[in-house]
C-alpha cells in the first residue's frame, strides 16, 4: 500500500530539521536482487531478478524494494546476485526435499473441538459456553420477565435458560437476551452491561449444587419467591436447558469439523508453525500505544476497542495510527463494525484476539511462538503510558499475561488444561500437546536491552551495564519462567551485540535513539560482502519507510523533537556493515542458551555479530538455532540449516512468501527433516499480508478444505466478514486462508506446486520440534546421518522393554519414522549398511519389543 505522500514529505523534513542537526550519507547504489527464485536453472542465469514476472493474479511488487514485506532478508538491502551456495548444492537440496515429501504421512484423527456439556455439570468449569437453568432448593426455577428476575414454581421447560459466559476459571456472566444477571444494591436484575456485580464466582458443593458470589461480594440468595444479593448462601441445581438461549456476543470461528490430533501422543505431527509473533504486545511501549487486547473478561465487545486517544477524536487524532498506515483518519469503532481495523497496515490495533488464534488452530496451526517484546527508549519518548519502560519489567509482565491468557482460554473450554492454548517447556511436552489436538505455545524474548545489558560506548570503549553473573541469573530466571527462544538484539546496539540497523528516514530516527541509549551512533562502515547481499542496512537518505519499523520514526518524530542531538556521522558509500560484532558477553549468553537447551535466534544482529555467533554455534555443535522472521542475511541461512536449525521466513504477502519458499528449498540440508513455517510478526508492528484482489483468476474460494479435513468459511465477527482475497491478513484468524492462498499462488507459477507448498507448511511443526529435540540433546536420526548408525545388536541391547519414547531417543537418536505406535531407526550389519529397526510401543509410549 502506498504511503500518504504528505506524511512522507513531512517526515523527511522533520527528520532533517527537528530531530537531528545534520544528517549526511552518500546515496546512489545498485538496485538488483537475488536471482529469480522460481527454479535452480533460472537462478543460475544471474540476471539480478530483472526478468522476474509476477504470477497471474499476483499484485505487482518489486523484490528489490525494501519497503515490501517480501524480501529474502529484511536485515539488509538485497543488491547482489550471488547465492551463497553452489548450483550443485541447490539441486541436491531440492531433490532431497522431493524425497522427504514422498515419505509416509502420519495418520491423523479428529479430536473434539469443544467439550460436551452434561445434563448436570460435574465441576464448576463445565458450564462454559452452554445454557443452564437454575433451580433453588425449594424446587422453584429462576424466571426472568423483562429485566426482572424471580423464583417461580414452573415446569423446567418454562425456566429461563442462562448462557454461561466464562470470565475466568470458575467465573461467569449469566447472560440472556435482556442482559446479564447482576446484583444492584441487593436487588437481582438483568443489567444491560457486565460489571463486577454481574461477574459470578461459582463453587460446587459436595451435594452437586452450586453457589454464586459476585465480585462485589453479594451472593445469589433465595428468599421466598425473590432472588436477592445478600450474604446468605443458597445452593442451586443446574440443568442443561432443553431450548437454546441467547449466546453472549462473541467473534465467530467459522471452521467446521473437529481439529486433528495423532493416533498416539508420540507420533510425527502435522501442522503450521508461526515462530515469531507478539500476542501480549498490548503491554509494551508503556501499554498505551497498542489498541485492544487478545482477551477481556467480558469478551470481544470489551477487548476489541480502540485506544482512548483515538476514540476521543473519532479517529482523527490518532497520530501514530495515521503516521503508520498513511491514512489521515480511521473509524475508531472496533466491535461490532470493524470498518477500518484490524487491517494488514493497521499496526496499532489488536491482531491476535483469542477467537482469531482459535481459528488459526482450528484451521491447522499447531505451534505458536509468542515473543515478549519491548523497546525502552521508544517507551520513554512516548508520553502516554501505564507500564514500566524497563525491558525486563515488561517481559515479566507479558509472561504473566501469557499464563493468565492460558487460564482464560481454559475457562472457555471447560476447565484447567482443557483449552487449545498450551504453554510448553520441552519438545516432548509440545509433541504430546499437538497430538492431543491442541496448539503448543513457546515463550520467547525479542527486546533491545535484554537482561539490562545496555552499554555506553565512551572513547571507543564499552561500559556494559551487566556482567556474566547477571546474565546467568537472568537466564535461569527466564528459563524457570518458561522462556525457550531468544534474540540478543532488536533495534539498538547493546552490551551483547551490534545491530543490523535501519535505513532511510527510519534509520535516522532509530540511529538517534541508539545514541540516546549507548552514547554513540551505529558504527557503520563501507563493506563489500562476497555474495553482495550479506550486509547491514545501508545508511542513506533515500525515502524508505518499511511499515513494520515505522513506529520508531513516528514516536521520535512526534515526541522526541525536543531532544538535543549532535549531528549524525558521515557514512561512506554503501554497502554498509556495522563494525560492532558479537561481544564476549554476547558469546557468554549464547553459551548460556546452549547450556540451558534454549533456542538462539540471530535475527537483527549485525552481519559481523551474526557470523561470529554462527561460528560459535558450529564450535559448540549446537543445533538450537532459528531465524524466525527474515532478519538474517543469505550468508547465514544455509549455515542455520547445516547446524540442524530451522527457519521461518517473514510471512508478508502470499506471492512474496512463495518466492521465499522456493529459495529455502534449495538451502535445505539432507541430514535433517524438512519443513517450513512462517514468522507473522503480528502485533510487533509488522505489516501483514496484503490481498491479491477479488478479480484475480485464481482467488481463494470459500469454503475450502483445510488441514485435517476441516471446512473453512469466511470468518465473521460482529457485523464484519473477512475475505482473504480482498482483506488480506487483516487479523490472525486469516492465516489458514493465507496458507490456502499460498497454494493458489504456487499453482499459478507451476501446476502442482500448490500442494507442495501446503505439504511443506504442514511439515513445519514437526521440523521445529525435531530441531528442538536436537537442542535438548537428542542425536540426529541415523538414516539421514549414516555415520551415526549403530549395529542392529547394539540397538537391540540399548532399547529394552519399558523405556519411554524419550529414553529411546536418548539412547539411539531421533527416529527416521514415527508412525502410530512405532519408531523406525536405521542400523547396520556386517552385510547391510542400512537396516531399519522397528521399535514398538504400547499406547502409553513404553517399549514393547524391538524387531529388525
Amino acid at each position: 500500500m502506498e504511503r500518504n505522500q504528505s506524511v512522507r514529505v513531512g517526515l523527511a523534513a522533520v527528520a532533517a530539521a527537528a530531530v537531528v542537526a545534520t544528517a549526511i550519507s552518500v546515496p546512489g547504489f545498485g538496485s538488483g536482487r537475488l536471482g529469480d527464485l522460481a527454479a535452480a536453472s533460472e537462478r543460475d542465469a544471474r540476471d539480478g531478478g530483472l526478468s522476474h514476472v509476477d504470477p497471474p493474479g499476483a499484485a505487482p511488487h518489486r523484490h528489490d524494494d525494501p519497503r515490501t514485506k517480501n524480501a529474502i532478508s529484511r536485515a539488509g538491502f538485497e543488491e547482489g546476485t550471488v547465492d551463497p551456495t553452489t548450483a550443485e548444492q541447490r539441486l541436491a537440496s531440492a531433490a532431497y526435499v522431493e524425497r522427504e515429501r514422498a515419505l509416509p504421512d502420519p495418520r491423523l484423527v479428529p479430536v473434539p473441538a469443544e467439550p460436551a456439556h452434561a445434563d448436570e455439570p460435574a465441576t464448576r468449569y463445565e458450564m462454559a459456553g452452554a445454557c443452564y437453568t437454575l433451580q433453588a432448593p425449594s424446587g422453584a426455577y429462576l424466571v426472568a420477565k423483562g429485566t426482572s428476575v424471580s423464583l417461580a414454581e414452573v415446569p423446567a421447560i418454562e425456566a429461563t435458560p442462562l448462557f454461561f459466559k466464562a470470565t475466568r476459571l470458575g467465573g461467569y456472566l449469566l447472560h440472556t437476551s435482556a442482559g446479564v444477571l447482576a446484583s444492584n444494591g441487593g436487588t437481582i436484575e438483568l443489567a444491560a452491561e457486565p460489571s463486577p456485580a454481574a461477574d459470578w464466582t461459582v463453587l460446587r458443593g459436595n451435594t452437586g449444587r452450586f453457589t454464586f458470589r459476585a465480585l462485589n461480594g453479594d451472593r445469589l440468595s433465595a428468599s421466598g419467591d425473590d432472588l436477592v444479593g445478600g450474604d446468605v448462601v443458597t445452593a442451586y441445581r443446574l440443568r442443561l436447558a432443553t431450548d437454546d438461549c441467547a449466546a453472549y456476543p462473541e467473534a465467530e470461528v467459522n471452521v467446521s469439523g473437529d481439529p486433528h490430533g495423532g493416533v498416539t501422543s508420540y507420533q510425527e505431527v502435522r501442522g503450521y508453525v508461526d515462530a515469531h509473533s507478539h500476542g501480549m504486545a498490548f503491554e509494551f511501549l508503556g501499554g498505551q500505544v497498542h489498541c485492544g487486547r487478545p482477551w477481556h473478561s467480558y469478551g470481544a465487545p470489551y477487548a476489541l476497542v480502540d485506544c482512548p486517544d483515538h476514540s476521543l477524536t473519532q479517529g482523527n487524532g490518532a497520530i501514530l495510527e495515521s503516521f503508520l498506515s498513511g491514512e489521515t483518519s480511521h473509524d475508531p469503532v472496533g466491535w461490532p463494525t470493524f470498518k477500518d481495523w484490524p487491517a494488514p497496515n493497521s499496526l496499532t490495533h489488536e491482531g491476535t484476539y483469542f477467537r482469531w488464534i482459535e481459528r488459526a488452530w482450528r484451521g491447522g496451526q499447531r505451534l505458536f511462538v509468542n515473543l515478549l517484546v519491548e523497546n525502552n527508549k521508544m517507551c520513554e519518548l512516548y508520553p502516554l503510558k501505564r507500564n514500566s519502560c524497563d525491558d525486563m519489567d515488561s517481559i515479566r509482565l507479558q509472561a504473566a499475561d501469557m499464563y493468565e491468557f492460558q487460564d482464560y482460554v481454559d475457562a472457555q473450554f471447560g476447565g484447567p488444561g482443557k483449552g487449545f492454548y498450551r504453554i510448553v517447556r520441552t519438545p516432548f511436552e509440545a509433541r504430546q500437546v499437538i497430538n492431543a489436538g491442541k496448539m503448543a505455545v513457546v515463550m520467547g524474548i525479542e527486546t533491545s536491552i535484554p537482561f539490562g545489558c545496555t552499554v555506553k560506548i565512551v572513547l571507543g570503549k564499552d561500559q556494559p551495564a551487566c556482567d556474566e553473573a547477571e546474565i546467568d541469573a537472568n537466564l535461569d530466571e527466564m528459563r524457570a519462567l518458561g522462556v525457550r527462544q531468544m534474540e540478543l538484539v532488536n533495534k539498538f546496539d547493546n552490551a551483547l551485540s551490534g545491530v543490523a540497523g535501519d535505513e532511510g528516514e527510519v534509520g535516522l530516527f532509530v540511529n538517534s535513539a541508539n545514541f540516546l541509549e549507548t552514547a554513540t551512533f551505529w558504527q557503520m562502515e563501507h563493506c563489500e560482502p562476497a555474495d553482495g547481499v550479506s550486509h547491514d542496512k545501508n545508511q542513506t537518505l533515500l525515502p524508505t519507510m518499511p511499515e513494520q519499523d515505522a513506529i520508531f520514526g513516528a514516536i521520535v518524530d512526534l515526541f522526541g523533537g525536543a531532544v538535543q542531538l549532535p549531528a549524525l556521522p558521515v557514512y561512506g558509500p554503501p554497502a554498509h556493515c556495522n563494525k560492532r560484532g558479537l561481544t564476549d558477553l554476547g558469546a557468554h549468553l549464547i553459551r548460556g542458551l546452549a547450556k540451558r537447551q534454549m533456542i538462539f535466534d540471530p535475527d537483527h544482529m549485525s552481519v559481523k555479530a551474526r557470523q561470529a555467533s554462527m561460528d560459535l554455534i558450529e564450535e559448540l555443535d549446537y543445533p538450537g538455532v532459528i531465524s524466525s522472521h527474515s532478519w538474517s542475511t543469505p550468508d547465514t541461512y544455509p549455515r542455520i540449516y547445516q547446524a540442524g536449525g530451522f527457519i521461518t521466513p517473514y510471512a508478508g504477502d502470499s506471492s512474496g512468501f512463495v518466492d521465499k519458499w522456493r529459495a529455502h528449498l534449495e538451502w535445505a540440508d539432507p541430514r535433517y527433516y524438512w519443513g517450513i513455517g512462517f514468522g507473522a510478526d503480528i502485533n510487533g508492528l509488522g505489516a501483514q499480508g496484503d490481498p491479491r484482489g477479488a478479480d484475480v483468476p485464481n482467488p481463494v474460494t470459500y469454503p475450502f478444505i483445510g488441514l485435517g479435513g476441516v471446512e473453512i468459511d469466511k470468518q465473521r465477527a460482529g457485523e464484519r466478514v473477512w475475505d482473504i482475497n480482498v482483506d488480506g491478513v487483516a487479523q490472525y484468524g486469516l492465516y489458514p486462508d493465507w496458507v490456502e492462498d499460498l497454494g493458489m499462488v504456487a499453482d499459478s507459477q507451476h501446476d502442482g506446486d500448490g500442494g507442495l507448498i501446503k505439504d511443506d507448511m504442514a511439515r513445519g511443526t514437526e521440523a521445529y520440534l525435531q530441531m528442538w529435540e536436537r537442542a535438548a540433546g537428542i542425536a540426529p536420526d541415523s538414516c539421514r546421518n549414516p555415520e551415526l548408525r549403530k549395529t542392529v545388536a547394539t540397538v537391540q541391547r540399548l532399547v529394552v522393554p519399558g523405556l519411554t519414547t524419550t529414553q529411546v531417543m536418548r539412547r539411539v537418536g531421533q527416529p527416521f519414522r514415527r508412525l502410530g505406535q512405532t519408531f523406525g531407526v536405521c542400523a547396520r550389519t556386517a552385510d547391510d549398511p542400512r537396516v531399519m529397526v522397528t521399535v514398538v510401543f504400547d499406547r502409553a509410549g513404553k517399549v514393547l519389543r524391538v524387531k529388525p
